[in-house]
């Protein structure tokens, strides 16, 4: 999810994707699942950023259902950064605390290597059994140092394209997925169709919404972002981040975008508006394009596999906080929450595509029907089988923020790419010393 999957509470969640193949099975636990020594009565909390999709999937319902006595109460924060922030405050006085908490995907090293001691090791609880259930790298990255299980996985963020047919028809552009995949196979050829639909393009719309989500979909395409696999900080030298940052200069100065910050109304408003014809999209992202686009925008979207090859932006875990009230009946619901059943479920109805391998196969015929029928299982199930896999850094999700922050002001307040850099640097310094 996310700043990856934190993609930001969606207002709206429209359309069922339709999928092909097997029915998928409904997974609950035994009545007693869940139930304390008190009466057989719990409530399980949950802390959440941006939009996990539980429960407008229905999950939580069916898992209450299933496990009378069980009720589930969730809070969350839409932005990440505000929601980490808190949780390292709760951390560190040991109170206010759900039993569940989320992990963004860019916090978890933070999680293995500075705060092990926080979490419970969910061995204790079964934990070991599960581990044929996921990618191999969504289990590493949730593995401590001496072995602990640390969190389990929920989504990951295999990226494609998400674009507006109609705006692409006003500007004399082709429409086909296919096509559009051979003529923008790279970067360059995705900003040069943007140079050709700026010349037609509709009033008041832009090629892409912001030199932001450029920048986040490129970088998911590397293993070596900000930290390399001895754990150095490389950012600054990586020549696969400078030429992602360039790229989105590029895009910014070439005036190909609507100039939109990420999350903020403006950008929410704008899929509706048709203010922008491209979005780079990880899974996460479709449940928050028909949130905020609408009934209306149905049948005007469609998907294309991404420019540069493939890529991963974003995806999440569940963890278990030592000070949680109740260990035992939080293990089971995340245990729950993340079995294949239920990521497959999760796909179908929110489009968070799952880090389960036998959840993979259940939606590989996947289509949706919101975004023109497109072919998102294969789509993406294809980009989660390239992408490379990451390596993570305790500071990632800082030091990203930081580049997009820069990129901002690029984009919006025309800040020369040099000074933008030197901010981003000191942003960085200052965040992580």
């Amino acid at each position: 999810m996310p700043n990856a999957r934190a993609a930001r509470r969606a207002a709206v969640r429209l359309g069922a994707v339709a999928l092909t193949g097997a029915l998928l099975a409904a997974c609950g636990g035994s009545s007693d699942d869940a139930s304390d020594s008190a009466g057989g009565k719990v409530t399980i909390t949950v802390d959440l950023f941006g939009s996990f999709g539980y429960k407008e999937a229905g999950l939580y319902a069916e898992y209450e259902k299933a496990n009378p006595g069980v009720t589930i109460k969730q809070t969350d924060t839409e932005d990440e950064a505000d929601y980490w922030k808190s949780l390292q405050t709760r951390l560190a006085g040991g109170g206010g605390l759900a039993d569940v908490q989320g992990i963004e995907v860019g916090r978890i090293a933070s999680v293995t290597q500075q705060q092990a001691d926080k979490f419970e090791d969910l061995r204790k609880h079964g934990a070991d059994k599960l581990k044929s259930q996921f990618a191999d790298a969504k289990w590493a990255a949730a593995t401590g140092k001496n072995g602990e299980v640390l969190g389990l996985g929920t989504d990951v963020g295999p990226e494609a394209m998400c674009y507006r047919t109609d705006l692409f028809e006003k500007a004399g552009l082709p429409t086909d997925r296919e096509e559009l995949a051979q003529k923008w196979s790279t970067w360059d050829g995705y900003l040069e169709l943007g140079e050709q639909y700026k010349a037609k393009a509709p009033a008041k719309s832009a090629w892409l919404d912001s030199v932001g989500s450029l920048y986040s979909i490129m970088i998911g395409q590397e293993e070596e972002r900000y930290y390399n696999a001895s754990g150095e900080l490389i950012w600054e030298s990586n020549p696969a981040l400078k030429t992602a940052w360039n790229t989105a200069v590029e895009a910014a100065e070439g005036g190909l975008s609507a100039k939109l910050d990420q999350w903020s109304p403006q950008w929410n408003q704008a899929f509706a508006a048709g203010s922008f014809a491209t979005i780079p999209c990880p899974a996460w992202m479709l449940g928050y394009i028909k949130g905020q686009a609408g009934e209306t925008g149905q049948g005007k979207w469609d998907i294309a596999k991404l420019p540069g090859g493939a890529g991963n932006w974003g995806g999440s875990y569940l963890a278990v906080p030592k000070a949680a009230k109740n260990k035992e009946e939080a293990y089971k619901l995340i245990e729950w929450l993340t079995a294949p059943e239920q990521q497959a479920k999760l796909f179908q109805k929110q489009g968070n595509f799952p880090s389960s391998t036998g959840a993979i196969e259940k939606v590989a015929d996947a289509k949706d029907p919101y975004f023109s029928d497109a072919p998102i299982g294969k789509i993406f199930g294809d980009a989660a089988k390239e992408a490379p896999v990451q390596v993570l850094g305790v500071h990632d999700q800082n030091v990203a923020q930081q580049i997009t922050n820069a990129l901002s002001e690029v984009e919006r307040k025309g800040t020369s790419p040099g000074k933008a850099w030197a901010n981003a640097k000191k942003g960085v310094e200052n965040t992580i010393g």
